[in-house]
């Protein structure tokens, strides 16, 4: 038998080749690659990529790691954090209190001297006047109070002398006898 070469070339099986370009059509193929990454020498010129870049700052400002930023206490404390302390509740005030408290308000005061000299008020000064007036009258029925003083009642301000006290006083002590203990 006759001794047969082998050829290169793989039949049918083989890895094809690209088909030939053209050269005119290769350059637009092989053309300048889009830069990526930072120029060169950035790192040592900080400053100047910063000043012409301003817009970039507020983007490298933020903190790229993942998670929490809240800083943790690495160190125990010996007194105790801040103790919140419960907000201390008014106590309610007593009728009489909140008749005094109504009475001395500046601005109803106040609004009632514009009444006395002849002024007339705006709508929303008149307005907050009645509403005012109202609950002080409100209180003073539940309280008992009234402003008339009626003339068919006897009058109690009756002035006594010096003597009239005195000898009511020492009655007093003859009832307060017949309740002590005897000795």
């Amino acid at each position: 038998m006759s001794r047969s070469k082998k050829t290169r070339k793989g039949g049918e099986n083989s890895p094809k080749l690209q088909p030939r370009v053209k050269k005119q059509d290769r350059a637009v193929a092989t053309g300048k690659r889009k830069e990526t990454g930072n120029k060169s020498g950035s790192r040592h010129n900080e400053a100047l990529i910063q000043a012409q870049a301003p817009q970039q700052k507020a983007a490298q400002k933020k903190d790229p790691r993942h998670g929490s930023k809240k800083p943790v206490v690495l160190v125990t404390s010996i007194a105790p954090a801040e103790v919140k302390a419960p907000k201390v509740k008014q106590p309610k005030l007593t009728d009489e209190q909140k008749l005094l408290k109504l009475e001395d308000d500046p601005r109803l005061n106040q609004l009632l001297d514009m009444l006395e000299e002849g002024r007339d008020l705006s709508d929303a000064d008149q307005q907050w006047l009645d509403q005012q007036l109202n609950k002080i009258e409100a209180l003073m029925i539940k309280l008992g109070i009234t402003d008339d003083v009626d003339e068919s009642t006897p009058a109690q301000a009756k002035v006594l002398s010096d003597d009239e006290l005195f000898d009511k006083f020492e009655s007093g002590s003859e009832l307060l006898k017949d309740y002590q203990e005897p000795r």
